[in-house]
């Protein structure tokens, strides 16, 4: 991913009027140990198993990833010029460390890991539609999988 003093001064302008959404509150989960955790990843980095529909540019919603997949068996639909996918197609645990929260599971590090992990598209020009349409329904997902704690890896 490039820094943004190392892109063009018109993308930088871009990138620095884009609103940034405030909150007035976030949800309390209560005190939970890792040890004890089930786990799950959420990723903005376009991901999803092959069978599954491909992200479109500015596509709002999720998909939903098996945490039983195998990273060979994930693609990436995300556009955007800001996002170098070399390390990616490297490794995907870079920018999806599926392989790595499976052995922190076998170690005992994490409680568990959740049975679905979810996907979004990033490089949203509109992140309120993304709000609008997903967000609670994602949420839902995570609650009904009974998910102790998100790891987040925007891209």
């Amino acid at each position: 991913m490039p820094r943004l003093d190392g892109l063009p001064a018109k993308m930088q302008a871009v990138l620095r009027a884009q609103p940034v959404a405030e909150y007035d509150n976030s949800p309390d989960a209560g005190p939970v140990t890792l040890a004890s955790a089930r786990v799950a990843l959420v990723t903005s980095a376009g991901l999803h198993e092959r069978a599954d529909q491909p992200f479109t540019r500015e596509d709002p919603g999720f998909r939903v990833i098996s945490s039983k997949a195998a990273a060979e068996d994930l693609v990436q639909s995300h556009t955007s010029i800001g996002f170098d996918r070399t390390a990616m197609q490297r490794d995907i645990n870079v920018v999806f460390p599926i392989d790595r929260l499976r052995e922190l599971e076998a170690e005992g590090v994490i409680g568990e890991r959740a049975p679905r992990y979810l996907s979004f598209m990033g490089a949203q020009h509109d992140p309120e539609a993304v709000l609008a349409s997903s967000a609670a329904a994602a949420a839902e997902e995570l609650l009904r999988d009974r998910v102790d704690v998100v790891l987040l890896t925007p891209t």
